[in-house]
């Protein structure tokens, strides 16, 4: 696991509570939120730069899981392979929703792992995420891998 990686979850984090008012949701028991939310979250986090073509900065655990990547493959990886081509359209719209908005929810829709195999990500929350400066710095998003019932402690308002 490398520490630059845990350190974009305090921005990525704050971003968050500036879109909705209230940080990732964890359990209040968790001693470590950075590391639980890198390591044991159930749902997935990532992250991409602001450039003209995004690549990844940041990925938890659970995300690697479904895209089968590693953490050194996927960061600086275009993210806009994480969309099969014929589904590229679509996650471009909710980038440019996000851009306009700042934050788009309950986003469900195909991506595609390392192998071109095609999954469905649930209950998605794209926003943008801003540096220290204020600055945009890309955006960032929450899926879960599945549909099933959230965990009693995952609030979601959107």
């Amino acid at each position: 696991m490398k520490k630059s990686l845990i350190g974009l979850l305090p921005l990525i984090d704050r971003s968050f509570m500036f879109h909705v008012g209230y940080q990732l949701p964890v359990p209040t028991n968790v001693h470590d939120r950075y590391l639980w939310l890198h390591t044991q979250a159930p749902y997935s986090l990532l992250a991409h730069d602001n450039s003209d073509d995004p690549k990844f900065i940041y990925s938890n655990q659970r995300a690697l899981h479904c895209f089968k990547y590693t953490e050194e493959e996927i960061i600086g990886l275009s993210s806009r392979f994480s969309a099969a081509e014929t589904d590229r359209s679509a996650r471009q719209e909710l980038l440019l929703t996000v851009r306009d908005k700042g934050i788009a929810g309950n986003y469900t829709g195909p991506r595609v792992d390392k192998f071109n195999q095609t999954f469905t990500i649930h209950d998605g929350i794209v926003w943008q995420i801003y540096n220290e400066k204020q600055e945009l710095a890309g955006q960032a998003a929450l899926f879960w891998p599945d549909a099933l019932e959230r965990p009693a402690w995952f609030k979601s308002t959107l």
